[in-house]
């Protein structure tokens, strides 16, 4: 019996294993090892969400901020409240969204971003409207900054095709533009304004309504506000103008009004941007022009040929932007369009009375190889001779005063952008890169170099065309592969624990 005994020994007994753990010790080992991947979890995520890298993967880096609006959020010194007041049905809230992220990112917590639907959030809406005294009717971005305030609609964040249809489709994003331009506007506190000359007559009245227009919409884009002034009636250029508008006038100033328009150009930061009409009676303003460095030749810039159908002549006038000048070196790339009639403009650099006053005269505009500069360019079939502009052929220029040689001084320099074509701001001809022109030239005249060069994002439409057996293959493989082989695996997973 006692050997027996001893042969029935649990065999855990003799070798001296530790019995099972209780079940309170299971639980409470299960708990920390819950609250450990918890806390694990948690620190992870605060990890990621303070610290993280973001990659702008869309073709034409439609959500990558440029170096000048980065290097303004870098410096910037007041806070910022910016409302996002959009239906989330618009075509473009999604863009919008991520691109005032990426402000808020770079923005040094300096700015805060808020999302409003006025059709879902209305008592939120409401409170907006009652704070701001704007009707917020239309979608659009509102930019707060102290007491400061900019509405921007959704139209002055996009540009659509051209056409009378109703439905025009968006073939550009320009948001960072006009986002940032009206962050200078509430943080500077001070709206830029240009003065328009009227009163000397255009093309036609559509044709100074639209270079009106435009001009103003450029300013809604760039932070200034446009306001008309007749030359004849005031006897000094006002004190308060940040540039002066001449554009396409078909008539000639006066003496006076010429030595008014002297007086401002001597003047510090002073700022003139010309659009000459080559068909107008402006001996005086050409005048001034060429006293500054910038002739204009009175000639039509063409091109003209002898086809099998018959004489050809081009008077609209394909040109490039040059590199000599910084303000418009993100339009190198990009090829202009002229139309209607362009004058050559003489370039008078090596001159000792120029150099005298700190002038400087770039060109910025070259017309194509195949162009010159006629005299007679009312003849059927106009011929190069001797009278005429051979190549190269300038028909726009920039003209600085006071910072010849002196870097220190170019703040408060005087400054002109003079283009020998008068439907450069058309409705009907008017390109992107066009306007994107006008508002280098514009930013430029205003001291606002940090600023040109934000372009707008194009828009592109991608569409898949299927064949029937591509249509067939979609549904085999997403109805009844895909489903298959899930169905499958989990068939396996079963079977194998019922076998177990």
């Amino acid at each position: 019996m006692p050997d027996s005994a001893q042969n029935n020994t649990p065999a855990s007994t003799e070798t001296g294993a530790r019995p099972m753990p209780k079940r309170y010790g299971i639980g409470l080992n299960v708990a920390v090892q819950v609250i450990l991947a918890l806390a694990l979890f948690a620190g992870v995520n605060r990890l990621n969400y303070r610290h993280y890298w973001r990659w702008d993967l869309s073709p034409s880096q439609d959500y990558t901020l440029s170096p000048a609006t980065l290097k303004y959020l870098d410096s910037l010194s007041r806070d910022v409240q910016i409302y996002i007041v959009f239906g989330r049905d618009s075509k473009v809230y999604g863009e919008v969204q991520s691109l005032l992220e990426e402000y808020h990112i770079h923005g040094r917590q300096r700015i805060k971003v808020r999302s409003i639907d006025p059709v879902r959030d209305i008592e939120r809406a409401e409170q907006l409207k009652a704070d701001t005294g704007l009707s917020l009717a239309q979608n659009g971005v509102l930019i707060r900054c102290g007491a400061n305030k900019r509405f921007i609609t959704e139209e002055e964040l996009v540009v659509r095709e051209k056409g009378t249809s109703t439905n025009k489709q968006i073939i550009e994003f320009r948001g960072e533009d006009a986002i940032s331009s009206a962050l200078i506007s509430v943080v500077e506190g001070r709206v830029r304004r240009f003065y328009y000359v009227v009163g000397k007559g255009s093309r036609s009245d559509e044709a100074q309504s639209d270079a009106y227009n435009a001009a103003i919409d450029l300013g809604k884009q760039q932070n200034f506000e446009v306001v008309q002034v007749n030359l004849s009636e005031i006897s000094h250029i006002p004190t308060d103008t940040d540039g002066l508008l001449i554009l396409g006038v078909r008539y000639d100033l006066s003496e006076r009004e010429v030595a008014m328009l002297n007086d401002y150009w001597q003047t510090k930061r002073a700022g003139i941007f010309i659009m000459l009409d080559p068909g107008g009676e402006t001996t005086r303003l050409n005048a001034f022009l060429s006293a500054n460095g910038v002739h204009p030749r009175g000639d039509r810039v063409l091109m003209a040929e002898s086809t099998s159908t018959g004489p050809k002549k081009e008077f609209s006038v394909l040109g490039e932007f040059t590199k000599e000048v910084p303000f418009i070196h993100h339009l190198i790339s990009s090829a202009i369009t002229l139309a209607g009639q362009t004058e050559s403009l003489e370039l008078i650099e090596e001159n000792t009375e120029l150099k005298e006053q700190s002038i400087n005269v770039q060109p910025l505009i070259l017309a194509a190889p195949r162009y010159w500069g006629e005299r007679q360019f009312l003849e059927e079939l106009p011929i190069v001779d001797e009278e005429d502009t051979l190549p190269p052929i300038y028909v726009a220029a920039s003209i600085e005063r006071g910072a010849l040689g002196d870097e220190t001084k170019r703040a408060d320099s005087a400054r002109m952008v003079v283009v020998a074509n008068s439907t450069l701001l058309d409705k009907q001809t008017m390109l992107a890169v066009s306007r994107d022109f006008a508002a280098a030239g514009l930013n430029w005249l205003m001291n606002r170099e940090s600023f040109i060069g934000i372009p707008a994002k194009s828009k592109h439409a991608y569409r898949i065309q299927l064949t029937g057996k591509q249509h067939e293959l979609i549904f085999w493989v997403t109805s009844i592969t895909l489903p298959g082989i899930v169905l499958g695996f989990g068939f396996m997973i079963w079977a194998s624990r019922r076998a177990a």
